[in-house]
């Protein structure tokens, strides 16, 4: 059975921190470029972060960019997103998923694999 389990968020005021993760199992984790995505209430789906297999490509949303660190570690099948400085704009539902841009994140379509997700709110 194919399993996505996101952990890490939490409550947070501006300007602090947290570490996602994305535990999987039951597909070629290691094998397959892997993405976080996320939903803030009332609006669609964002892409926030791309990794290659091996993380020789990275990509990043330009209103995450110099805050957010996506790596992995393929012994663990993990994927994890580290976010520094969080602002009350990231407040949303984190998803790790293998869709792989703008396009394929934009819903969760059959033939991707999807985690039930890890909310962030960043509030003063």
């Amino acid at each position: 059975e194919v399993k996505l389990v996101e952990s890490g968020g939490g409550l947070v005021q501006p300007g602090e921190s947290l570490r996602l993760s994305c535990e999987t199992s039951g597909f070629a984790f290691s094998s397959q470029g892997m993405s976080w995505v996320r939903q803030a209430p009332g609006k669609g789906l964002e892409w926030v972060s791309r990794t290659s297999n091996r993380c020789t490509n990275i990509y990043y949303a330009d209103s995450v960019k110099g805050r957010f660190t996506i790596s992995r570690d393929n012994a663990k099948n993990t994927l994890y997103l580290q976010l520094n400085d969080l602002k009350t704009e990231d407040t949303a539902m984190y998803y790790c998923s293998n869709c792989y841009s703008r396009s394929s994140c934009a819903a969760k379509k059959p033939g991707y694999y999807w985690g039930q997700g890890t909310q962030v709110t960043v509030s003063s």
